[in-house]
Formats: structure tokens, sequence, C-alpha cells
């Protein structure tokens, strides 16, 4: 369509130079005819083997080029795709360690407390059982010191009986007298 396009616009000068009848360079319509059909005949030959043999390889070369440029496309979005997981997995990977971590230092601290409360209470029940050990040998301290006390005071008051009776008295009164001395005395306490 587009050859007899070409053909009618190069055709219309001739044919009104030629039906004046002038003489000029380009010729008649006779005499281009030949030209013209030689012309299109190439043109057409031209565009036949241009169509079948290069065109297709031309297409090919063009097909193949797509191909390897849409195969790059995939692969730089396969390794994108690959390495925005592979980034997903370190991150989930970096929390889980993170979180890890943080167990182990709330297992630390829980440890370290209960260990500190333990040795609280063990130095609880030690400081309890040495105060009761004081106080026990206080009690027994401030009872021997009573019961030398008594019979430091049983001794001088037999004495001062003895001097007030002016006779001694015997160790069966001395025992009797005593006894009844601590025993007057610790009834007091």
């Amino acid at each position: 369509m587009r050859t007899l396009a070409t053909i009618s616009l190069w055709l219309t000068p001739t044919l009104a130079l030629a039906a004046e009848g002038k003489d000029s360079p380009i010729p008649t319509l006779q005499e281009g005819l030949v030209t013209s059909i030689a012309a299109v005949t190439v043109f057409l030959i031209s565009a036949t083997v241009l169509g079948t043999v290069v065109w297709p390889k031309i297409l090919k070369g063009l097909k193949d080029r797509e191909s390897k440029i849409r195969e790059s496309i995939e692969a730089a979005e396969a390794a994108q795709a690959q390495a925005k997981a592979q980034l997903e997995q370190y991150n989930k990977a970096l929390a889980d360690a993170r979180a890890e971590a943080q167990r182990m230092l709330e297992t630390a601290r829980q440890q370290q407390m209960a260990q500190a409360a333990e040795m609280k209470a063990k130095a609880d029940v030690e400081l309890g059982q040495m105060k009761a050990k004081v106080l026990a040998d206080i009690e027994a301290a401030k009872k021997q010191a009573l019961a030398d006390v008594y019979s430091a005071a049983a001794s001088i008051a037999t004495q001062v009986a003895s001097k007030v009776l002016e006779r001694e008295v015997g160790t069966p009164d001395n025992l009797r007298l005593a006894q009844e001395a601590v025993s007057s005395l610790t009834s007091r306490n």
C-alpha cells in the first residue's frame, strides 16, 4: 500500500510535464514505466529477501536479547527475594538471640536473688543459733553466778550464825542452813 503511494507521488509530476508536452529531463510516461517497473520489482525482491532472510534473524536476535534481559531480571528478582528472605532469617535469628540473652540474664538475676535470699536465711538461722547460744551461756553464767552468790551468802550466814550462837555449827547443820538460805533467796527472785 505504501509502495503504491510512493509510486503515485513520483509519477504525478512526471505525468503533468508529459501532458504539457515540454521537454524535460524527466522521462515520459512510457520511458519511465520500464524504470518504474524495474524499481518496483527490485523493491519487491529486496523486501521479500529482507522479510524472509534478514528480518527473521534480526527478530530472533531481538527475541534472544529480550529473553536474556527477562532472565536477568528474573534472576535479579530471585536474588533480591533470596536476599530479603536471608535478611528476615538473620533478623529473626538476631531477635531470638536477643530474647535468649534476655532470658539468660533474667535467669541469672533470679538465681542471684534466690542465692542471696538463701544466704540471708542461712545467716539469720546462724545468727539466731548464735544468739540462742549466747543467751543460754548468759543464763548459765547468771545461774552459776547466783549459785555462787547464794553459796557465798550461805557461808557468810553460817559464819554469822555461828558467831551469834558462839558455838560451831556442824556440817549437817551447815548443809541444812545453806539449803534453806538458797531456797529463800531463790524464792525471792
